[in-house]
């Protein structure tokens, strides 16, 4: 069963190794909602599998909390897998523990493959926009973005991402007319200049169909499908991958008081469903991306906490996409306006990168390219030289 599917929304806490040296390390496995019974059973069974069991309350909410070596826990596993009324929670432990050990990936695009694991890729913001927050207006006649696609390119850029409706906070929707007037010429400028692929950041089914006619390789969602009914359809039609985004609310409403008991098991929770619903709607698993949505409907301290506690996405077994640049949530830290957030941003993308990010999503794309790739080789224990960045874009045999 894929991770999407599992019922009690089990993540990977605490380990004190990774990859092939979990199984040496201990390792804390959180799931939620198991009933009274089927919770009975399990604690029974870790105690014959050196596995300690133990609940917790978080602000009202109850946590059953397994923790022991890799070994042990799958041991634990395999008895539960005996057993009608517990198969399934053995299935969601050992598939979340094999999830969270996953390093790399291999993400087609049509013409070409997104290969993820060593160097994370750095995907370059280009808004087509007159009112976002950071760079809106530098780039909304169509030369000046198609010039500032090709320096980000020519910056070390793996991934040119293209939005043409601002969506910070209280921003205002546009039409789907002005959205299409806006990144259409854009798009179709740079896939005549570069094969570097290119993502379009839109919520919209009209939007999506035809920039990916344009020549868009990739679908950004901050709605993670859920605000048009017809954009799983497209992504699937399409056969690209698609980047389900975490939101709460919209981008008019979204950071109007938002209250979460745990925002990470609550964000993993969400996306958990989001790739469910991918999957159901024909969106194929090795197509799907996950981001946890930084400033779209959180406070200050829900960003610095996802960053912190950005391993435990692994659990989901997809890649990790970060879009921290420049975000108010920096300069609220720092007291720093907009422009001068680069350092800020330097620090949230070096601890995404050990975290587990695959790609960052990054205004200063020379600046943070050097800030992921000496990230990469502190997490990977290498020299610089072994991490260089993947091939992105190469042509299929």
């Amino acid at each position: 069963m894929l991770p999407a599917k599992f019922k009690h929304n089990p993540r990977i806490i605490a380990a004190s190794g990774t990859g092939a040296r979990r199984d040496i390390g201990l390792i804390a496995l959180e799931l939620e909602d198991l009933p009274s019974d089927t919770w009975s059973e399990i604690r029974t069974s870790a105690s014959r599998s050196c596995v300690n069991a133990e609940t917790s309350q978080r602000n009202g909410s109850r946590r059953f909390i397994l923790s022991g070596t890799d070994r042990d826990v799958r041991d634990l596993a395999s008895r539960l897998a005996g057993a009608a009324d517990t198969s399934y929670v053995a299935e969601e432990i050992v598939g979340t523990i094999d999830a969270s050990s996953q390093l790399r990936f291999s993400v087609d695009f049509p013409g070409g493959v997104l290969e993820l694991g060593s160097a994370p890729l750095i995907m370059g913001v280009l808004n087509v926009t007159p009112d976002s927050f950071s760079d809106g207006g530098l780039y909304f006649r169509e030369q000046n973005a198609v010039e500032r696609a090709l320096e980000m390119i020519a910056q070390g850029a793996d991934i040119i991402d293209v939005g043409g409706e601002s969506t910070r906070p209280g921003a205002q929707p546009v039409s789907v007319e002005d959205e299409l007037r806006r990144v259409l010429p854009v798009i179709s400028g740079i896939a005549e200049t570069t094969s570097v692929p290119i993502s379009v950041d839109t919520y919209k089914a009209k939007v999506a169909e035809e920039a990916l006619g344009a020549g868009a390789k990739i679908l950004n969602d901050i709605s993670a499908l859920r605000f048009d009914p017809k954009m799983a359809s497209v992504v699937a039609d399409h056969a690209v991958p698609v980047i389900l985004m975490h939101i709460r609310g919209t981008p008019r409403d979204m950071q109007q008081d938002p209250i979460y008991i745990d925002v990470v098991s609550e964000i993993i929770a969400y996306l958990r469903a989001s790739l469910a619903h991918a999957i159901d709607n024909g969106i194929a698993w090795e197509r799907t991306i996950i981001d946890p949505g930084i400033g779209f409907g959180k406070t200050v301290r829900d960003n610095l906490e996802i960053v912190t506690r950005l391993p435990e996405f692994a659990g989901l077994g997809r890649p990790v996409l970060m879009g921290t640049s420049r975000k108010s949530f920096i300069g609220k830290v720092l007291g720093l306006e907009v422009g001068d957030r680069v350092f800020g941003t330097a620090t949230t993308v070096a601890a995404s990168v050990l975290g587990g990010a695959h790609i960052v999503r990054v205004h200063d794309v020379a600046e943070m390219r050097q800030v992921a790739r000496m990230a990469a080789a502190l997490r990977s224990q290498n020299q610089p030289e072994a991490v260089a960045p993947d091939i992105v874009g190469a042509q299929k045999q």
